[in-house]
């Protein structure tokens, strides 16, 4: 199996000097009271802003934020506060452009100066945008040379900006951050070094049922935490109190079981719990001695033993891949298992070690480990996609 970026261009393959270039970012980032709360993403795209501007090209930025549905929200999802972030970081003019539909780009385009970029307006508050209209695509054509997807968070839907101009302009390629997503991830898809360690976590088994499905092969142990493990336990007839459970998924969850024993690999659950009675209140907290969970008690991470034994399995791994966090960490005491667990993938000093977005990377980042791992990928509904072996739109719009 080849690399995925066969046959994709890279930004560094383009003269960049007086072209037009179309960068799609994913600057969607969470902002309250208009500041900006995590600069992940934004901290992600600048190597790719930066060379741009760096070789002489006339940088028209866009994105998508959130989720408008109307045009009353067109103040909360503005993407004014990153332009005032971007301006700060690069030292630069950012010009936002509210209707990138219109002749404004073109215009501003043709008397740009070196210290200047244009950034345009929430690409969503367009609704050709999610529905990959011709409009946009075309008003974006109009002003585009060249074509640059750094937005691998986004790449996994087949909107406007992320499959329609691609399929119009010639000259098109990735930038930094999506050639070093897949790099990571095909690492993973296709050669691991052994061995292999899986975490996963979060809510739901069905969530997930892809990438085990697809990783079931290479892995050689899954550790799993968070609201999904209590499905395999009660597939095992571990009583889990009150915990989540997906009734429909049981059945699959003990048949997996079996298959990862018949195929000798491991799948370590949780062995205790940390539980309450009420899951906004802490008042009640503590530890359960074995995995079974009391009538009326609910799970909300996993217990001391159990990241005993999954600190005690990673040590041995040299590639490891944790999507889903151990428990529900936005709320500080029940974050322990999931800080845990990050400290044991920093602690790591010869394995590289990939870490998925949306949660995961949230996770690891209020963990303070972050900048101890190899990879944190942007994008979290992206990078499981991909991991379950599917094609993202974004990337196969580049080839050639």
């Amino acid at each position: 199996m080849k690399s995925t970026l066969a046959g994709i261009h890279s930004i560094e393959d383009f003269d960049l000097k007086d072209k037009r270039v179309f960068l799609r970012l994913d600057l969607n980032v969470p902002i309250k009271n208009g500041k900006i709360t995590d600069m992940t993403r934004i901290d992600a795209a600048l190597p790719t802003i930066r060379y741009a501007l760096e070789h002489g090209a006339k940088l028209v930025v866009a994105s998508h934020l959130g989720r408008p549905e109307s045009k009353e929200d067109r103040v909360k999802y503005s993407l004014e506060p990153v332009a005032n972030k971007l301006q700060e970081l690069l030292d630069a003019d950012v010009i936002l452009v509210d209707e990138p539909e219109s002749e404004a780009p073109s215009a501003l385009l043709r008397s740009l100066k070196k210290n200047q970029l244009i950034l345009l307006e929430n690409l969503r508050f367009n609704e050709d945008e999610t529905e990959n209209g011709d409009g946009l695509a075309n008003a974006i054509c109009a002003y585009t040379d060249i074509y640059i997807n750094d937005a691998f968070g986004a790449s996994h839907r087949a909107h406007a900006s992320i499959v329609g101009v691609p399929a119009k302009v010639k000259q098109k390629g990735v930038g930094f951050l999506m050639k070093k997503e897949i790099e990571m991830l095909d690492k993973i898809m296709l050669a691991p070094e052994q061995p292999f360690v899986t975490i996963l976590g979060g809510s739901k088994v069905s969530d997930k049922i892809g990438v085990i499905e697809n990783l079931i092969d290479k892995v050689d142990t899954f550790l799993v935490g968070g609201a999904m493990a209590y499905t395999f336990l009660a597939a095992q007839g571990v009583a889990v109190g009150a915990s989540r459970v997906e009734k429909d998924k049981v059945k699959y969850a003990g048949e997996l079981l079996m298959r990862m024993k018949a195929r000798d690999k491991k799948m370590f659950l949780p062995v205790d719990h940390r539980i309450v009675t009420k899951f906004d209140s802490a008042a009640d907290l503590k530890s359960t001695s074995a995995s079974e969970i009391p009538d009326g008690w609910l799970g909300v991470d996993i217990g001391p033993k159990t990241v005993e034994t999954f600190r005690r399995e990673l040590q041995r791994a040299k590639t490891v891949f944790w999507n889903g966090p151990m428990g529900v960490f936005e709320t500080k005491d029940f974050a322990d298992g999931t800080f845990a667990v990050a400290k044991a993938l920093a602690e790591l000093p010869h394995a590289t070690t990939v870490v998925g977005g949306g949660d995961s990377a949230a996770a690891i980042n209020a963990s303070g480990y972050a900048d101890r791992v190899t990879h944190i990928s942007t994008g979290g509904g992206a990078s499981l996609e991909y991991l379950q072996g599917d094609k993202l739109p974004g990337i196969e719009a580049l080839r050639k």
